[in-house]
């Protein structure tokens, strides 16, 4: 039997977790006006959450088993 791996589950955690930051009531949040260092809030957190799934994930993929 196919043991699934450690990697993989933390990768669907991952797309589950990005799922969730990119839903409705979260994304309603930052829908206000107003600016981050002149950037409106809603990019500023798309953009920052995007570059920190980016991040993990190549943590995840690079990171060897132990």
């Amino acid at each position: 039997m196919i043991r699934p791996s450690v990697k993989g589950q933390r990768l669907i955690a991952l797309f589950l977790g990005g799922c969730l930051l990119f839903n409705y009531p979260i994304l309603s949040l930052f829908a206000s006006h107003g600016d981050i260092l002149g950037i409106p809030k809603l990019y500023a957190y798309v953009f920052t959450t995007w570059g920190l799934l980016i991040a993990l994930m190549i943590v995840v993929v690079e990171r060897r088993d132990e």
